[in-house]
């Protein structure tokens, strides 16, 4: 599907399926509220989906790949090689978010967008006794990474365009499979820096209530990585009005894949599940092309990378957990998917104080009869 017909398929909640659902929640044979968030999770998926009780049984996360011509200045503590490395480990079932995903029983697929080398079907060979659920590589490779956004622009704007519509294509074949909510998740080492530079144009902030960290780089490398996302936001002036021309400028290509995927979930009224730091930043690009999106969006946790938080409170979500993490890949995203399908089986399987033959609430003291 073409981004054009996606943006015009997006539509706000059903404000009439919130209204039932909100109704069988005040139901349910518990005092009223008492199971917190939760309830809000069950209205918002409602809206999301148009069903009342949503069921969400198939659950998947995409972890998007790509390297960043950046990473040559200095700003990571791990070398480029490590994206390619790490997109082994996924396939061999290894890495955090492949645990992770096997416990909460949601399946996993990686996409190449532009890891730097040689095709990864070549050099990769994966280790099957350690798949308890199927992985898939995808193979849309858009260049052998970005360029160095600190001289001039990551990618064309056609390149740019590609990205967005691969994260579409992606997750329709993903809906394709059997899907009812999916979470984002990134590999590319250099990430945190085109991702700190496209939230400071979209967001109009100081860049430096932005970059951090990211992989655990010193204060020596940290006040380098503040002038190099500063030098990028001078050298290439990205339009904020034009999310297109930020993604272009300062972007990455998972990053466009990323939001890509969340203009698709949003235009099939599906929920998706927000990681950290970098898929964050795609959400603000991804709202910039819709402002329905961020309805259809949730955030899985509340990362330990300064500037999080900002982000989530422009979008006017709220972690549904805080664990400390700041690792990306997805792993906040497969918590929150968790934590959203448990929303939703307690929409489907709880009973209402008729059905549980269970005394109503006195109506004088408000405290059950």
């Amino acid at each position: 599907m073409h981004l054009r017909t996606t943006l015009e398929q997006i539509k706000p909640l059903n404000q009439e399926a919130m209204a039932t659902a909100r109704h069988h929640q005040n139901l349910l044979a518990i005092p009223q509220g008492s199971l917190g968030r939760l309830h809000d999770l069950c209205i918002q998926l409602a809206g999301i989906t148009g069903d009342p009780r949503p069921g969400l049984r198939h659950l998947a996360v995409v972890t998007m790949a790509g390297d960043h011509g950046v990473t040559r200045q200095g700003i990571s503590l791990f070398p480029q090689a490590v994206t390619r490395e790490m997109v082994a480990n996924f396939t061999r079932g290894g890495a955090s978010i492949n645990v992770l995903a096997r416990h909460f029983n949601v399946r996993l697929t990686v996409v190449d967008m532009g890891v730097a080398g040689p095709p990864l079907d070549i050099c990769i060979i994966p280790d099957q006794s350690r798949q308890d659920l199927p992985i898939r590589l995808l193979h849309h490779r858009i260049g052998d990474g970005t360029a160095d956004i600190s001289e001039g622009p990551a990618m064309t704007r056609e390149q740019a365009v590609y990205a967005l519509e691969t994260g579409i294509a992606v997750f329709e074949q993903e809906k394709a499979r059997g899907l009812h909510a999916i979470g984002t998740g990134d590999m590319g080492i250099g990430n945190t820096t085109p991702s700190a530079a496209m939230a400071a144009s979209l967001l109009g902030e100081d860049p430096a209530c932005l970059i951090n960290r990211g992989t655990g780089i010193d204060d020596c490398a940290l006040a380098n990585k503040g002038r190099i996302v500063a030098r990028a936001l001078e050298v290439n002036r990205p339009d904020p009005e034009d999310p297109l021309d930020v993604l272009t400028k300062v972007g990455g290509f998972e990053i466009g894949g990323i939001a890509g995927l969340m203009l698709a979930a949003a235009a099939h009224r599906v929920p998706v599940m927000v990681d950290g730091f970098i898929s964050t930043s795609a959400a603000l690009l991804a709202s910039k092309f819709h402002p329905e999106v961020k309805h259809y969006l949730f955030s899985g946790h509340q990362s330990a990378v300064e500037g999080h938080g900002l982000m989530l409170d422009h979008l006017g979500l709220t972690p549904l957990v805080d664990l400390g993490l700041r690792l990306g890949e997805g792993t906040g995203a497969v918590y929150g998917l968790s934590i959203l399908a448990s929303a939703s089986r307690i929409a489907q399987e709880m009973l209402t104080f008729e059905q549980a033959a269970v005394s109503l609430p006195n109506a004088e003291t408000g405290q059950r009869g």
